[in-house]
């Protein structure tokens, strides 16, 4: 219910908006496709979507009255942001009609989608009773009962474990796992890779599987229930050829048209505030209003990442690995442009240059990819893909302040490099943007 109601967001406000933009063109004489008016149209479509998940919509809204408030904030803000950026090109490529009519016409929409994704949660609010069958060396299995109380996908409580020896039928016991699985009245078993491998294990599993019981590996029920992927689990060849698979021509394009329409828009924000922030920093930092520093890009490739200058004069050269939330090397108004998150906003420039998407891995210094992918496995893989501003690692870990914290991200990072998608990068940026909002992660 809930991926329906996702859907439904996306596809009605482009049928929406396609189809005003038609009626307009056909009443009025125009070609809607051979003009720069088709690019308006797709710019306002994607503000739509992205105001949509900023506000939190399917997701959040319970109650009707909840629904149609947050429709209305979702559909209002999106066409007051571009009728800002008309104030200065006009509404010849955009006319009124369309920016309005959309906005009466998608309220019901999302409207809607609330419903079915408050229908669909209402549904799942059940949490799901894990057992988990496993080798005593398995390290995802002893974490698992942590990973569960964090932000998850599905909700999900571990009510046992069994490990794969026990789960062996011997004559005083032909079936164990069966047994224990009905015992805990468990509705999700986990095998992980060697219980997997044991064929009387997997036996008894598909016995369980009839009965109605989900029965997945350890690696599938992180990616579904926890929106991330063990290391301990992966395959190198399985994971490169999972990535490499994802690189379609139409996503690339999609999301390269997404890249380009939400940093122009960027570049207007950012000329806006460069005089109000080159005056905070002439007051406060009294130094280089912007800061360049060496990331490493798709493919291994170097690249200057442009911000504005946060530390001190000089400090970004520090060779301490890991800074931290209150680093003493930020000044007073960098601190302020950090918990707004404003220091990152010329990374617009970036974007259009095609050296970062909106959505990627965070793109780290070269010395710090070095020593990174010596300690920890397939690092090196997150640079099959372009880098983003913000990432699902970012929106699921936040902050990470330790080579552990890197190690918990980077599962969350091959997470999105299998799933890539144009909804989940639109999931991502909405749920970015409610955190820049809220003032909190980074």
């Amino acid at each position: 219910m809930v991926r329906l109601a996702r859907l439904l967001l996306i596809s009605g406000t482009v049928v929406v908006v396609a189809g005003l933009g038609r009626f307009h063109a056909v009443r009025h004489g125009y070609d809607l496709t051979g003009s720069a008016r088709f690019t308006w149209s797709l710019a306002y479509g994607i503000l739509l979507l992205v105001s949509a998940y900023a506000v939190g919509l399917p997701d959040l809204p319970r109650t009707l009255r909840a629904a149609l408030g947050t429709a209305g904030v979702a559909t209002l803000s999106a066409a007051l942001g571009i009728s800002m950026v008309q104030l200065v090109t006009g509404d010849e490529l955009l006319p009124r009609f369309v920016v309005f009519g959309t906005v009466v016409l998608l309220v019901p929409v999302y409207t809607v989608t609330a419903l079915l994704a408050a229908r669909g949660r209402s549904r799942a609010e059940d949490r799901d009773r894990v057992l988990l069958v496993s080798a005593p060396s398995s390290v995802e299995a002893g974490l698992l009962q942590a990973e569960l109380e964090r932000d998850t996908e599905k909700p999900a409580l571990l009510v046992g474990t069994l490990l794969v020896d026990e789960a062996i039928p011997t004559a005083g016991k032909p079936t164990p796992l069966m047994d224990r699985v009905r015992a805990l009245d468990a509705s999700v078993l986990v095998l992980d890779r060697v219980a997997g491998a044991d064929e009387e294990v997997v036996a008894q599993a598909a016995y369980l599987h009839e009965e109605g019981r989900r029965v997945r590996t350890l690696s599938l029920f992180y990616e579904e229930w926890l929106g991330k992927l063990p290391l301990g689990e992966l395959e190198r060849s399985s994971l490169f050829f999972d990535i490499g698979g994802l690189q379609r021509e139409r996503y690339a394009r999609g999301k390269r048209v997404v890249d380009v329409v939400l940093a122009f828009l960027g570049v207007l924000v950012l000329l806006v505030l460069i005089p109000v922030v080159a005056l905070g920093d002439l007051l406060a930092n009294r130094g280089p209003l912007f800061y360049a520093q060496p990331r490493v890009g798709q493919a291994g490739t170097i690249f200057s990442i442009l911000k504005f200058r946060t530390m001190r004069p000089h400090e970004g050269a520090s060779v301490d690995r890991w800074t931290s939330e209150d680093d003493p090397r930020v000044t007073s108004f960098g601190r302020l442009l950090r918990r707004s998150h404003l220091d990152e906003l010329p990374q617009v420039v970036n974007i259009l240059l095609g050296h970062i998407s909106v959505v990627g891995p965070r793109p780290e210094q070269p010395q710090y990819v070095d020593e990174l992918a010596a300690r920890l496995p397939f690092y090196q893989l997150r640079h099959l893909v372009r880098p983003g501003l913000t990432g699902w690692a970012q929106v699921k870990y936040g902050y990470a302040g330790s080579e552990s914290d890197a190690l918990q991200k980077l599962q969350y990072e091959f997470y999105y490099l299998r799933h890539q998608a144009l909804w989940l990068d639109l999931r991502i940026i909405g749920r970015t943007l409610r955190i820049v909002l809220h003032g909190v992660g980074r």
